[in-house]
């Protein structure tokens, strides 16, 4: 999502602590004699009962239960210093950061998906990747249309099998293949995806057919129904979606860009964007242009995506008020 034309940069600006109550310790939780156990790194977990009386079915062991948990992060457009309309996003990500060492450590990566910097490529990049290193989880970032990839390349980590001229990778978990794709196109806010980027999805996907796939991406490859985002959306859609749509195994797309929570299926096919780490976009109604762009009061999130056993369930969390980051 482009920054507003409006957007007000302002250098000295305190940054807030990250807090020190982070933890590694996976969470547990009792009820009525059920352990429910998390256990990183994909395992299989299995849950042990205790049953009160011999007669009593309702819950005996389950074995084998499965799960990945991807924290899912998106938009937090970060600069080294200054303010985007009034909002610090240092401290936004920080305190993104520090509730997530808090209540999710038991999650098994962090996917941060694109527009990760501002304007100051090289010192951008260089100061997040400080932050990042704060995260108890792994965080693999990913291209939006502020994004560069020769900066992001240079000072953030990247899978080893990530591709040579785009920031694309697949993340191999119990539950299916994680695919990051790469749909920045240069000089522009809307989004790109070649005939280079569909061959390597479209191989991936067909090596992988036996295996769900589920696919993040910056830019939405359909409208929403957000008409300034649509603006900007992917431009070659159709080939995207004539790539997906050809593979079964393709079981949900996540995207952000819109700075929005929303959600419904394409082509059969379920879809979720998310609201941005730091500034959110307006409700399309009443009408609005970039000119006259505004964020909202509304509090910034990040998404627990949940998959186990084929099924799909995505918690939209608010990690902290929307005056947290935001000028007086």
């Amino acid at each position: 999502m482009p920054v507003a034309a409006n957007a007000r940069r302002e250098p000295k600006v305190t940054d807030a602590a990250y807090g020190a109550n982070s933890t590694n310790s996976a969470r547990s939780c009792r009820r009525g004699g059920l352990a429910r156990i998390s256990i990183q790194d994909w395992q299989l977990f299995a849950i042990a009962v205790s049953v009160p009386e011999a007669g009593d079915n309702y819950l005996t062991q389950f074995e084998g239960i499965r799960m990945t948990k991807i924290i899912w992060m998106s938009d937090p457009h970060f600069q080294n210093e200054g303010t985007i309309d009034g909002l610090n996003p240092r401290v936004r990500l920080a305190a993104a950061i520090n509730h997530a060492n808090t209540h999710h450590a038991d999650a098994d990566f962090a996917i941060l998906s694109g527009d990760l910097v501002g304007d100051d490529i090289e010192g951008d990049y260089t100061a997040l990747a400080g932050y990042l290193a704060k995260s108890e989880l792994h965080i693999y970032p990913m291209m939006g249309n502020n994004d560069d990839r020769g900066g992001l390349r240079s000072r953030l980590p990247l899978p080893e099998d990530t591709m040579p001229d785009f920031i694309q990778f697949a993340l191999e978990t119990t539950d299916g293949t994680v695919v990051c794709l790469d749909t920045h196109k240069v000089g522009s806010h809307a989004g790109q995806f070649c005939e280079v980027r569909r061959d390597w999805l479209d191989s991936l996907l067909s090596r992988n057919d036996d295996r769900p796939a589920y696919i993040f991406m910056h830019h939405p490859p359909f409208a929403l129904g957000l008409p300034k985002q649509d603006e900007i959306r992917l431009e070659d859609e159709e080939a995207f979606l004539n790539v997906v749509c050809r593979h079964t195994n393709v079981k949900h797309l996540f995207m952000g860009h819109v700075h929005r929570p929303t959600c419904g299926t394409v082509r059969g096919i379920p879809f979720a964007t998310l609201g941005a780490l730091s500034f959110q976009a307006p409700a399309p109604r009443p009408p609005w242009d970039w000119d006259s762009f505004k964020p909202p009061k509304e509090a910034p999130q990040y998404g627990v995506l949940e998959i186990s056993n084929g099924n799909v369930t995505l918690q939209y969390t608010q990690f902290c008020d929307f005056t947290l980051g935001m000028d007086d």
